[in-house]
């Protein structure tokens, strides 16, 4: 087939229906009609067509979710209709009496409710012209937000385009942003890894979330959404809001499914009451039910107050939180060796369960709280994670309560804590803590680690729990008898294990640096350390300097890497591990003599300006070869400054010092000389 523009404009355009369709069924309806690879295969094809043809690219495509520039600020926008807050009501009474203010307002009007689940996430507006996503904004103070247009294109259940032929020209739709119970937990386990601070509840992740000037961290917060109302500027084309809710499930838009339809106020008030319980089966927080008025043509009668609507109102659940008082502070160390202070309560009951425990996350927010031992405090549930201490209720004290002190040892294994500038979490470092020993040995005996091959959870359940090892230099005092003796644990399974463990003595030493699991050492990392200090009595050697000078270490790095040299359990386990002929870097240190004239041995290098023939890490990696080793800054100890295009101040202070300066040309003669 000949394609003219015509035609390419139609198979893209094709193809974009065909995405959106399935966007639909697979974000909103939950019913995928296709696999996940032929999805893919989908988006690479209109991707390539797009990348084909820019001049058809539309800020409507599927391609177009994600990619877009940080802003610099969020600018301020008006909302079409305001946005006004709900009343509230917290009992059965005061919803009979809403029922009656209306029917005096009304009177002899048959009245039906609408009752949805009241979303805790964050309110949003969007506004479409001619079907295509135009703008988002913020509640805001209901009657100015901001305009987050580009984060809300992030989210995969909000359309950029909407279905169908009749689309009203333009259409302003109002909803909640959300996160799900499961994505927070997963997000706060993942910020806990990397030791920055938690999210309360999901509602302030989902807010913070929305609320990002890079549209890049927003997309990996895996946010959702429902719809629950719509603005018709041209007027009105429905008689009740039943009928709103399923235009707008049809062109596009994802409808909470547990909408109620009653007949009267009491029929509003017991599905109201069914859901007090049933929230906690929910993936997502609801803190209350909405009643709203059926009638579209009542609610224009009723019309609203300066704040709310007096059609509609917000059932609120009773609250989540409830005061205790802490009997005691224990630290739990964690697989990774974080010290987490966990408050031990007088039992409670919150949301259904009995809870006797709540994190206090870190000694900062301890200090932050001023919370002591025998304060009485208000815990709460925050998104089915273990819950917390929201605050004290300094009142109630009495004088006898007791400031807790963060030990200085790890209550596991006895070894020095460490916390490390600028860092929340105190953590233990030995390779011999009890606490992190399973999590350690599954590290180390990963792929990019020593790769021992055979060497799965479960064994490695086993082979702790029996106390067949305490750390993992002793993989390699293991008998083979000892792997018999597990369960499920064949005679061939056995030796291919001892095998796997026997094969890994050979692994290269930037793979044993990083099967040891030091804080922030990476795979990466790992090569760029032995890059310089190629053997492990060379590293063990080292000061925080001299690790510093290197490109791509930063501080916290080096700091890490000298408190974890300094443990003398780890300097124990290093020295079983030598006698086991665990390769220590002399093996690749051979071959690199024999492979290399060692010319720039002792030598330390610094580059400057960009290079034609070369990126910085092959020059790196060539010095290293060479003998020498490239550090990040000019000093009286550098002896060649290699420069390149617009070399910067390291150029004119290498000048100053008298420096050596050779540009790349005389670089590549020197190494291909030797």
């Amino acid at each position: 087939m000949t394609f003219n523009s015509n035609n390419i404009k139609n198979k893209i355009e094709k193809l974009r229906e065909e995405i959106r369709y399935h966007n639909y069924r697979y974000y909103v309806l939950d019913d995928p009609s296709i696999s996940d690879t032929e999805y893919d295969q989908l988006m690479k094809e209109l991707m390539e067509w797009e990348k084909k043809y820019p001049q058809y690219l539309t800020s409507a495509s599927p391609t177009q979710r994600v990619g877009i520039e940080p802003v610099p600020e969020f600018t301020t926008v008006q909302h079409i209709t305001p946005m006004l807050s709900l009343a509230n009501a917290f009992s059965s009474e005061e919803l009979r009496a809403f029922d009656q203010r209306i029917k005096k307002l009304i009177p002899q009007q048959k009245l039906d409710y609408v009752i949805e689940l009241k979303i805790d996430g964050l309110a949003v507006a969007l506004v479409y012209e001619n079907g295509i996503l135009v703008r988002g904004a913020t509640r805001g103070d209901g009657i100015t937000g901001e305009e987050i247009t580009s984060n809300i294109k992030t989210i995969k259940t909000i359309p950029l385009k909407l279905f169908g032929d009749d689309l009203p020209s333009h259409l302003e739709i109002y909803g909640e942003v959300y996160m799900k119970k499961s994505d927070f937990k997963k997000l706060n386990e993942d910020r806990i890894k990397k030791e920055e601070y938690l999210f309360a509840n999901p509602r302030n992740a989902a807010a913070g979330s929305v609320r990002q000037l890079d549209p890049q961290i927003t997309a990996q917060r895996h946010l959702d959404t429902f719809i629950y109302q719509a603005t018709f500027p041209e007027g009105p084309k429905f008689k009740n809001h039943i009928e709103v809710l399923n235009y707008l499930k049809k062109i596009g838009f994802k409808v909470n499914p547990h909408i109620q339809l009653g007949q009267d106020i009491e029929e509003a008030i017991s599905y109201c009451q069914e859901w007090i319980e049933k929230r906690e089966d929910l993936d997502y927080e609801i803190d209350g039910m909405v009643i709203k008025v059926n009638s579209l043509r009542l609610r224009e009668e009723l019309g609203s107050t300066t704040r709310s609507p007096r059609w509609a109102i917000a059932y609120k659940f009773p609250a989540q939180q409830v005061t205790t008082k802490i009997r005691d502070i224990i630290v739990q160390v964690g697989r990774t060796g974080a010290l987490t202070p966990v408050a031990m309560l007088d039992p409670v009951k919150i949301s259904g369960s009995v809870v006797q425990r709540a994190t206090l996350h870190n000694e900062d927010e301890i200090r932050r709280k001023d919370i002591r031992i025998g304060d009485t405090v208000l815990v709460q549930k925050a998104g089915e994670v273990i819950p917390e201490v929201v605050k004290v209720i300094k009142e109630k004290r009495t004088g006898k309560e007791k400031e807790f002190v963060m030990p200085s040892k790890c209550p596991v294994c006895g070894a020095k804590v460490s916390r490390l500038e600028g860092e929340v979490v105190s953590r233990c470092n030995s390779l011999t803590c009890l606490a992190q020993l399973k999590e350690r040995i599954r590290h180390f005996a990963s792929r990019n680690a020593m790769d021992i091959e055979g060497l799965g959870p479960a064994i490695i359940d086993q082979l702790v729990e029996n106390g067949l090892i305490k750390n993992v230099s002793d993989l390699y005092f293991l008998k083979r008898d000892d792997l018999i003796s597990l369960e499920r644990m064949a005679e061939k399974s056995a030796d291919n294990l001892m095998n796997a463990i026997e094969k890994s003595k050979n692994r290269s030493l930037a793979n044993l640096i990083y099967g040891l699991g030091i804080r922030y050492v990476g795979v990466h990392t790992s090569e760029v350390i032995t890059r310089y200090f190629p053997t492990l009595d060379q590293l063990r050697k080292i000061n925080l300097e001299e690790l510093i000078e290197i490109n791509e270490i930063g501080p916290k790095i080096a700091e890490s890497v000298i408190l974890f040299f300094k443990e003398k359990e780890n300097l124990d386990i290093m020295e079983r591990l030598r006698s086991v002929d665990l390769n220590f870097g002399q093996k690749e240190e051979k071959k690199r003599k024999k492979k290399r004239v060692q010319i720039f041995t002792g030598k330390q290098f610094v580059l400057t300006g960009l290079l034609k023939d070369f990126t910085r890490t092959q020059v790196t990696e060539i010095i290293g070869e060479l003998g020498g080793r490239v550090t990040g800054s000019v000093s009286k100890k550098t002896d060649y400054v290699v420069v390149g295009e617009d070399p910067g101040s390291k150029y004119d202070k290498a000048q100053k010092l008298g420096i050596t300066i050779i540009n790349e040309e005389e670089f590549k003669k020197i190494i291909t000389s030797e």
